[in-house]
C-alpha cells in the first residue's frame, strides 16, 4: 500500500538502503584490508634490509611519518632508513617534529634523504636532519624562508553594503584580519613572528649539516636552487636517484652484498572513517583564511 500512495518516497528509500548496505560492506572491506602488514613485501625477504618511508605533498601532519619512524627504527633487521621526499614544504610544526624525530632515529640507525622532485622549504628541512642528502641534478630544493599572507576585502564589502562586526577579548585577537586595514604595530608583530622562525629554519639546517650559520644565512633568502647548485653550496651531499639513495644507506649500514628494501605502507582506515575524516578536512581546508608559510601552506595562526 504504501509503494502504491507514495511510489517516489518508496523508491528513494530503496536507493538509500542499497547505498547503505554498499557503503557497510565496503567498510567491512577496508576494515579487513587495514590488518595487512604495516611493510610492503617484508614478509618475502629475509635477512637484512633498507626501509623507505616517503613524505609526499604538503606537510600538515607529523603523526604518520614519526609512527613509521619509530616501528623501522625498532625492528631489528632495518639495518638503514631512506626518506624519500616530494613536497614544496608544509606547516612549520610538523616539520619541525619531523626534523626533530630523524635526528633521534639517527643516533640509532643511519638514515639518508632522497629528493625527488621537489624537496623545497618544509621539505629540505626534514631533509636536513638526516646523515646525507641525495638529489637529482634536476631537483627543485631550498627556499629556505619563511612568508605570511594576507587578503584584504575592506573595500570589496563596502562596495557591496556589508559592515563587519568583530567582538574581541584583547587587541591583537583579530590580527591579520580581511576585513580592516592592518596597522603598523600589528605588522611588526606578524615580522618579529617570521623573523623567528626564519632563524630557527636556518639553525636547524646549519645544525643537521653541519654548516657554519653564516654561510647558511647568506643563501636562507627563500630562492630555490637545482640539485646541483645546491649540491656546490654544501646543502646536499650527492646527485643521484633513490636506487643510489638506497645503496648508499644500505652500505652505511653494514648491510654486504645485494641491498634488499621495503617500503613501509599506510595504514588504511574503514571507509566510513575515511570519508568522515577526509570531509572535516576538507572543511578545515575551506575555512582556514589565514596562514603561515614557510614557503608553501602552514598551520592558521
Amino acid at each position: 500500500m504504501f509503494s502504491r500512495r507514495h511510489p517516489y518516497l518508496f523508491f528513494l528509500l530503496i536507493i538509500a538502503s542499497i547505498f547503505s548496505v554498499s557503503l557497510i560492506g565496503l567498510s567491512l572491506i577496508f576494515s579487513f584490508a587495514g590488518k595487512d602488514s604495516d611493510y610492503s613485501g617484508l614478509n618475502k625477504l629475509s635477512g637484512e634490509k633498507v626501509g623507505i618511508i616517503e613524505i609526499n605533498g604538503v606537510i600538515n601532519e607529523s603523526k604518520d611519518v614519526l609512527d613509521k619512524l619509530k616501528r623501522l627504527c625498532a625492528d631489528n633487521s632495518i639495518k638503514a632508513i631512506v626518506v624519500r621526499i616530494n613536497s614544496p614544504g608544509g606547516s612549520v610544526g610538523p616539520a619541525q617534529e619531523i626534523f626533530r624525530e630523524i635526528k633521534k632515529t639517527a643516533l640509532k640507525k643511519k638514515i639518508v634523504a632522497s629528493l625527488g622532485a621537489v624537496a623545497a622549504s618544509g621539505g629540505y628541512y626534514v631533509a636536513a636532519g638526516t646523515e646525507g642528502i641525495i638529489a637529482n641534478p634536476g631537483t627543485i630544493t631550498g627556499s629556505i624562508g619563511v612568508v605570511m599572507g594576507f587578503t584584504n576585502f575592506q573595500e570589496l564589502l563596502q562596495k557591496i553594503g556589508l559592515i563587519p562586526v568583530v567582538i574581541k577579548s584583547g587587541s591583537y585577537k583579530d590580527i591579520g584580519s580581511p576585513v580592516r586595514k592592518m596597522t603598523e604595530k600589528e605588522r611588526q608583530i606578524l615580522q618579529n613572528l617570521s623573523d623567528q622562525i626564519h632563524r630557527q629554519f636556518i639553525s636547524a639546517i646549519a645544525e643537521g649539516r653541519k654548516m657554519d650559520l653564516r654561510k647558511v644565512e647568506s643563501i636562507a633568502d627563500g630562492r630555490i636552487f637545482s640539485g646541483e647548485e645546491a649540491r656546490k653550496l654544501g646543502l646536499v651531499d650527492r646527485l643521484g636517484n633513490l636506487e643510489d639513495a638506497i645503496e648508499w644507506a644500505g652500505r652505511m649500514g653494514g648491510i654486504k652484498g645485494k641491498i634488499k628494501s621495503v617500503y613501509i605502507k599506510d595504514k588504511r582506515l574503514p571507509f566510513l572513517q575515511y570519508l568522515t575524516e577526509s570531509a572535516l578536512n576538507n572543511i578545515f581546508n575551506m575555512v582556514s583564511k589565514r596562514y603561515l608559510y614557510a614557503d608553501f601552506m602552514m598551520q592558521p595562526i
